[in-house]
């Protein structure tokens, strides 16, 4: 049964980094498309390794603002900083493993990380995921500069769906908590109301103003008080 469940890690960490590598041709093809050289295209992949911060790098770079590009990258990537704390366990304890794999805290790899309980399936994850997402999303950056500009806007064929359609069935079991789905709806909910009036990445900054959340006091669900006997200690 071990067996079986890390073989569906495996298969669906290889299903969304197919997934990310279409995302990335058209990465390549819009950023030389923009005038971008293809040098630049390719260490930006290997060294950023970032998806929406490369496109929002690439989009404020042909618009003539390099420093923005610089500054947003670094607030929308900011977010990796809880990310890596939230996974730091299945990272590894020694320092290469720390150095390698930071570079691969990603959206991806982290809620694959977190779907999991068991710590070497959390490992399994976490760098199984992140080493195939780094490998199709350099293949098809590369793809994408040697198509040039035939596909300029991802939208046109969903590619920029992709991402967020598989993090939200990685999810959405997670919702079933309360206490999760209630951080989730609120910093969501907050994110989207701020999108309209504040510059890229802040909202997503801000949406994490739902773990306010758990502050508040809450009554036990009632799966909760199904366990609890009349002398208020835990059903066996």
């Amino acid at each position: 049964m071990r067996s079986v469940h890390r073989t569906t890690i495996v298969r669906d960490a290889l299903a969304i980094s197919v997934a990310t590598g279409a995302v990335a041709i058209s990465f390549g093809a819009i950023a030389v498309g923009s005038g971008l050289p293809p040098w630049s295209v390719v260490a930006m992949s290997v060294f950023i390794f970032a998806g929406g911060a490369q496109f929002m790098a690439v989009a404020l770079i042909a618009a003539g603002n390099p420093l923005a590009a610089v500054l947003g990258g670094l607030l929308v990537n900011a977010r990796h900083l809880p990310f890596g704390l939230a996974v730091a366990d299945a990272v590894g304890p020694r320092w290469w493993q720390r150095l390698i794999g930071s570079h691969i805290v990603i959206d991806e790899s982290v809620a694959f990380t977190l779907a999991q309980q068991d710590p070497r399936d959390r490992r399994l994850a976490f760098w199984t995921t992140g080493g195939l997402l780094f490998i199709f999303w350099n293949l098809g950056g590369l793809a994408g500069i040697a198509l040039g500009s035939a596909v300029t806007d991802p939208a046109v064929l969903g590619l920029d769906a992709a991402f967020p359609a598989g993090l939200i069935a990685l999810l959405l079991p997670s919702l079933k908590d309360r206490a999760t789905r209630e951080v989730a709806l609120s910093g969501a909910a907050l994110a989207v109301l701020t999108t309209p009036f504040l510059p890229a990445g802040l909202p997503v900054l801000l949406s994490l103003a739902g773990l306010l959340t758990l502050l508040i006091p809450r009554k036990p669900e009632k799966n909760e008080e199904a366990h609890v006997g009349t002398t208020g200690a835990p059903a066996c």
